[in-house]
């Protein structure tokens, strides 16, 4: 397994196919633009959340800083000012502005930052001819990664935007016709029998860094349930006083509750006493057989122990997922919100919400970031952070992957992040 942040496949690739999907990867992130206003591209609702604007150039500085200023000879920035205003938490790449403060920087307009993403675009396309056949080039690999990165912020582009619709009086949509009624699933469980299982990316395709290296890990017999957890059931949760129980609560858990007042998901609002959700559609009632979705760790462990459950490991996860195609309702889908189709069996393992597990996001054995900038990728956040796995409404479709190790801190809740019970049959 290599040290490096990303790993490609060793086979040939038909570098105009790589053009190819540059090309549709950087049209992919402006078309999930085009419901949007100028104004809508500027605003930061609170630090977590990014300007739309920002998300624009931020991929395109990627690529500028990490794939055309060391391959490209000649190479010359649009505006050196650019580097400070974009880079995220590259602390070798040099000085950042102030992530709480992008929604100050009215300048660049969205305009020039457009012009600033036209004119990578047309380096990248330089230096991807002049790669040619060189699988052994040195850019062939990053650029790999600049790709998948932007799609990563694809995600984020889409829930920082219904945040700040969300803050907004006016509650505007996003996309005002894709709100459609869940069916019921049947609930069953899978169970895994106890034992040594090998978890981790084993192929030679492209994946990130944390996602190996590939190792054993021991099992206990549990099971898993074969569907998410619906708003009803989340909504039964809050009536019996979920929010008001110290006892279900983890400690910092309960204190977070308290201090910013948690009574419900995110995006939950009581009107004449029934529950409505905001989502990009508007507001609107609440979808009862929906999977329930906006909660921060802290809300989906208080909700296993009510249940008298817990939350997967992420072993336990791979494991029943390995089986189950890597295949799920995906941003392509464009219903930017999660939903259940009815059914029986292991359902929506991939799409719709990010699963929250009870697995620490830390290191695997053996792994070692890459040296450099790049090696801040992943391996920087190892700590007080934990693991979701599957991938979102919000998710682009090929970024889907069995072994993808999502990670946010415990009181993270602005991600389509839902709950997937586990329980022990020991």
């Amino acid at each position: 397994m290599t040290s490096s942040v990303f790993a490609t496949t060793s086979e040939a690739v038909d570098v105009s196919l790589f053009a190819t999907r540059y090309r549709e990867v950087r049209a992919a992130t402006e078309r999930l633009c085009f419901p949007l206003q100028t104004e809508d591209y500027v605003v930061s609702s609170m630090a977590d959340v990014s300007p739309t604007k920002w998300h624009l150039a931020h991929t395109s500085w990627f690529f500028e800083t990490f794939v055309l200023a060391p391959h490209l000879s000649g190479y010359r920035a649009l505006n050196p000012k650019y580097s400070f205003l974009f880079n995220s938490y590259y602390v070798q790449a040099g000085e950042r502005h102030c992530r709480a403060q992008r929604g100050l920087v009215t300048r660049p307009t969205v305009a020039e930052v457009y012009e600033y993403r036209a004119y990578v675009d047309q380096h990248m396309q330089q230096l991807i001819a002049l790669i040619d056949d060189d699988r052994a080039h040195p850019a062939y690999d990053v650029l790999e990664l600049g790709l998948h990165h932007e799609q990563q912020h694809q995600e984020l582009l889409v829930t920082d935007i219904k945040h700040v619709f969300w803050t907004n009086p006016m509650r505007p949509a996003y996309r005002p016709n894709t709100r459609r009624s869940s069916v019921g699933a049947t609930q069953g469980w899978t169970t895994i029998a106890a034992g040594v299982q090998e978890i981790g990316y084993t192929g030679s395709a492209f994946h990130f860094d944390n996602e190996g290296p590939a190792h054993k890990q021991y099992v206990q017999h549990a099971a898993l349930a074969h569907r998410l957890t619906t708003n009803a059931e989340y909504g039964e949760f809050i009536a019996d006083g979920g929010y008001r129980r110290t006892d279900l609560w983890l400690s910092h858990g309960w204190a977070t509750v308290q201090e910013f007042g948690w009574k419900a998901p995110l995006y939950w609002e009581s009107v004449d006493g029934a529950w409505q959700e905001f989502t990009l559609a508007g507001m609107g009632p609440l979808d009862p057989q929906a999977p329930v979705t906006h909660i921060s760790y802290y809300e989906a462990d208080a909700f296993a122990r009510w249940s008298g459950m817990r939350l997967p490991t992420e072993a336990e996860w791979e494991v029943i997922a390995r089986e189950e195609p890597v295949t799920g309702r995906c941003v392509e889908a464009e219903f930017f919100h999660p939903r259940s189709e009815g059914g029986t069996g292991m359902q929506q393992l991939f799409g719709d919400v990010w699963q929250w597990t009870q697995s620490p996001y830390v290191a695997y054995p053996g792994f070692h970031p890459t040296a450099g900038a790049l090696g801040e990728y992943n391996g920087k956040w190892m700590s007080d952070q934990w693991v979701l796995r599957g991938a979102s409404c919000a998710t682009p479709g090929s970024h889907l992957r069995l072994t993808y190790r999502n990670f946010f801190p415990s009181d993270a809740r602005w991600q389509f992040t839902g709950i997937r019970l586990a329980q022990d049959l020991t």
